[in-house]
């Protein structure tokens, strides 16, 4: 099946259930397919049809879903583009993926603009009045388009997706998705995360963009709603909850911390909230803990990456109720995934050794857009993704991530792996997050450095955190030097950008990178 059959088939079954909620508007789905076909003509009158590539500058709301399903529908490959980014970053991605269309948001035409200028021949389609009279009103366009469905024809390895990773390794790259893999990654999402009724509702606040919009298609398939914020913010995100009586939540480690550390949810009525589903990056387990305690083993977690979305592994309700080491494991192999821990060659490892966590899958990537290296180094024979996560696995097949191969530290000739050492660092109550990444030092060549936030109101000396690593960890994995932070940085799905902690700590004073 198609991404493009899903939609169709929602729409038919559904027509006049509640699809889409953005603030007090009600979207149905027969509503919703009607916008997306209205926008797959136009994006049609405009040249833009299979095979081409449209850019996307949008924020989460009313035209979010309709403006994905009509790109599907008229065969265009999306490239959807991240507004933290610098212009000189959204405009490589759009020069790169040959972009001709940027479709932006009213409030993001600083932007667009800043960008038409940098390339020649971009055009711009505003959602509302355009700034300037070469510009395109896409409301306005769609208002006159044809309601009816193209029915472009498309095949199976049409990429429909053009999604840049979020930079963790400092090179932007492009994953495509195609019909057929991203039909397969709401498949895997029914099949191993969360099998929604026609009852249920989930709430997005996170970007639509990344893991959060995976959910939209799913839901749609079971006739379910989609309640859809402009951001996270914790106290309107609980009412969000209570009023429209979600029923499952999709949240990472970042935002739960602030839902749990804040007021927002006292007094709050939550008893609709069903499963609370996390990923995107680890879950410090002083925090889960908490968070069980708080909602009880409604908890979810999904590994998994742009390259192989959403699960590759999960750790479900009842491996969460079971507790004890299951809560540092990033769950067992998907129904639908091929899963190995392999060593440099790519042979599998015994359990309880570390290895590179490998998948193969109906949902994996056709490739990175443009980069033969980068798709050599990564897509191995036979069909399987090296992840460049480092893990073992147990006797009963549950994954325990180490950490990436490139945040590997290896210092006096020993391997270090900063998530255990952020996990045990973190196990002091005055952590409210923190990071360990390498820095030179002339004895080890490599040193544990930690970069530590404390929790408001509360502090500890450096003596006192190497003290709660070292009951825990080796002398030789307890950090050199730690550092005190307001925040610790994090890519705009989560993770703990380490690079970005690392890199200065390796740069001389004449800037340059030892």
């Amino acid at each position: 099946m198609l991404a493009v059959d899903m939609v169709r088939r929602g729409a038919q079954r559904y027509r006049d259930r509640t699809a889409l909620v953005v603030g007090e508007r009600e979207l149905s789905f027969r509503d919703v397919d009607v916008m997306a076909n209205r926008i797959a003509n136009v994006l049609l009158g405009l040249g833009c049809g299979r095979g081409t590539r449209v850019g996307l500058l949008v924020n989460n709301g009313l035209w979010s879903v309709p403006l994905d399903f009509g790109c599907l529908k008229a065969g265009v490959a999306r490239v959807p583009l991240n507004a933290r980014l610098s212009v000189s970053e959204h405009a490589k991605m759009l020069a790169d993926t040959e972009v001709g269309l940027l479709v932006h948001d009213g409030d993001l035409s600083e932007r667009a603009l800043a960008l038409a200028d940098e390339l020649d021949g971009l055009r711009l389609a505003c959602l509302g009045p355009a700034d300037r009279a070469q510009d395109i009103d896409l409301t306005a366009e769609c208002e006159r388009a044809d309601a009816t469905d193209p029915l472009v024809p498309l095949a199976p390895e049409d990429v429909m997706l053009l999604l840049y990773t979020s930079g963790t390794t400092g090179t932007l790259k492009a994953v495509q998705h195609t019909q057929a893999s991203y039909a397969a990654i709401a498949t895997n999402i029914l099949a191993n995360l969360i099998s929604p009724g026609r009852d249920d509702a989930m709430l997005h606040a996170a970007s639509l963009m990344h893991a959060s919009g995976t959910f939209l298609l799913p839901y749609w398939m079971r006739g379910a709603r989609s309640v859809v914020l402009p951001g996270f913010e914790p106290q309107s995100y609980v009412q969000a909850i209570e009023h429209h009586r979600v029923t499952a939540v999709n949240l990472v480690p970042t935002m739960l911390g602030m839902l749990l550390s804040g007021d927002a949810l006292d007094g709050a009525d939550t008893s609709s909230l069903d499963t609370i589903i996390y990923g995107a990056s680890p879950m410090p387990r002083p925090m889960l803990e908490q968070g069980l305690e708080r909602f009880g083993p409604k908890f979810v977690q999904y590994y998994g990456q742009t390259e192989a979305p959403l699960c590759q592994t999960v750790l479900d309700k009842a491996d969460h109720a079971e507790g004890g080491a299951l809560l540092s494991s990033c769950g067992h192999p998907a129904v639908d995934a091929e899963i190995r821990i392999a060593d440099e060659d790519d042979h599998p490892v015994p359990p309880g050794e570390i290895g590179e966590i490998q998948v193969r899958a109906p949902f994996t990537m056709a490739g990175y857009h443009n980069a033969p290296e980068r798709n050599h180094e990564t897509m191995a024979a036979d069909g399987w993704i090296r992840t460049r996560d480092m893990a073992r696995a147990d006797e009963r097949g549950y994954l325990y991530l180490v950490d990436r191969a490139s945040d590997m530290i290896v210092t006096g000739g020993y391997n270090v792996y900063p998530r255990e050492v952020e996990d045990a660092l973190g196990a002091h109550p005055a952590v409210a997050e923190c990071a360990v990444v390498s820095a030179p030092d002339a004895t080890w060549v490599e040193a544990v450095t930690a970069f530590t936030a404390f929790r408001p109101g509360e502090s500890a000396s450096t003596e006192e955190l190497q003290a709660t690593v070292r009951e825990r960890l080796a002398g030789y994995k307890v950090p050199k030097r730690i550092h005190v932070v307001e925040s610790i940085p994090k890519s705009p799905v989560g993770k703990i950008l380490r690079r970005a902690l690392r890199d200065p700590l390796w740069t001389d004073d004449a800037g340059e990178h030892r």
